[in-house]
């Protein structure tokens, strides 16, 4: 089998296996218990199987059995267990949550599987979820498997995605090898951060509602981002806009680029808000700024809950808005209705974050190759 290989657990729609693709890795199967993700994965992943259903009712042997591979032999075992329970979007998160426990499940496919490296990603909640509980059991059951492995805080912005993103990764391997993290490629006397401008100017104009279908670009690809993004494809998919009600329209009549709730005459804002101390819900009715990075695609982008309003066009960002805000590439279309694409997208990891992990271990396959002696015999 050429090249190294990866198996996506929890895989929805397939950002951190594109990433890893993009890398070099070969993607050979993913699982996920969301069907229309499911979907997306298997016309995106050609090359992959898709094994539906609740993680519950698999084993490792099914994997193996899909794969042909045998225990031991899969180079990645990638994965972000549902986190809804860590997440500070979830008020009421913590360990008592049943999508808490679902990383033993990732536990219990890497014992079955035993890959060389493993990758798991979540939302910074689970350092803090039941007093830090959850954190600490996954480093101590990845631990007790046999794997060195590290955690960290990466910042999607700080490797290119146009949005501001924070997620907790853990990577370990059980060969020997060093970790390592993916260096950082944007920010302070690196390049410069990219921007809402360099991921959306080229889109097509949309007004309140509009739905184009599959329609052209509406100019030459203008920053390096939207080249890179646009390879493979000629149309623009998934970019139609929800339909927001007039009162809406009127509140978005008042918000410039940057502005926010706090611009909107207080007799139009809604019940709730008209309570809200200035200080509160800093990113509600949001109108995104060209020069600026998003806020965190969440998987619903509504303009009540973040500012998902585009800098120009009185309306709310569109599915293909937001992948471009999350790196995926515009071939990558999303299957289902708008809302379940805009779940696909807002729970993946950003692709281009993917790929820098995916180099991150070829980096530090690399660097130990040559030194037997990190090589730990596991069968």
């Amino acid at each position: 089998m050429s090249g190294p290989t990866v198996i996506d657990l929890f895989c929805g729609a397939g950002g951190l296996s594109e990433g890893m693709r993009q890398a070099g890795f070969k993607v050979l199967a993913g699982n996920d218990i969301d069907l229309h993700a499911g979907a997306t994965f298997a016309s995106t992943h050609p090359e992959a199987r898709f094994l539906p259903g609740s993680i519950f009712e698999l084993s490792a042997q099914d994997f193996l059995e899909a794969t042909g591979l045998k225990k031991f032999e899969l180079d990645v075992l990638a994965g972000g267990p549902p986190c809804q329970g860590y997440s500070v979007y979830n008020h009421q998160r913590g360990m008592h949550d049943e999508r808490s426990h679902l990383f033993k499940e990732y536990l219990r496919i890497v014992e079955g599987l035993m890959p060389k490296w493993l990758v798991m990603e979540n939302v910074t909640g689970i350092m803090s979820a039941g007093e830090g509980e959850a954190f600490q059991a996954v480093l101590a059951g990845i631990r007790s498997l046999g794997y060195n492995v590290e955690a960290q805080i990466l910042r999607a912005e700080e490797y290119g995605v146009p949005q501001e993103r924070r997620r907790v990764v853990f990577i370990g391997n059980r060969v020997g090898a060093p970790i390592v993290w993916p260096e950082k490629t944007h920010g302070q006397d690196l390049k410069a951060f990219t921007t809402i401008r360099d991921a959306l100017y080229d889109l097509p104009v949309l007004a309140n509602g509009e739905d184009k279908g599959i329609s052209k670009y509406r100019i030459p690809a203008s920053s390096a981002y939207q080249i890179e993004l646009r390879q493979g494809s000629r149309k623009v998919h998934n970019h139609s806009a929800s339909k927001l009600g007039a009162i809406n329209l009127e509140r978005m009549k008042h918000i410039p680029q940057g502005g926010s709730w706090r611009d909107v005459p207080f007799e139009l804002l809604p019940a709730g808000m008209k309570r809200a101390k200035r200080s509160d819900h800093t990113k509600r009715y949001g109108r995104m700024k060209w020069e600026s990075q998003s806020c965190t695609v969440l998987t619903k982008c509504d303009i009540h809950w973040g500012a998902y309003i585009h800098p120009e066009q009185d309306r709310s960002i569109t599915v293909r808005e937001a992948a471009r805000l999350q790196s995926f590439p515009d071939w990558f279309h999303f299957s289902g209705p708008r809302t379940e694409q805009f779940v696909q997208v807002g729970n993946a990891v950003p692709p281009l974050l993917g790929k820098c992990i995916g180099k991150a271990i070829l980096t530090a396959e690399a660097s130990s190759e040559g030194h037997p002696e990190r090589q730990v015999a596991m069968g």
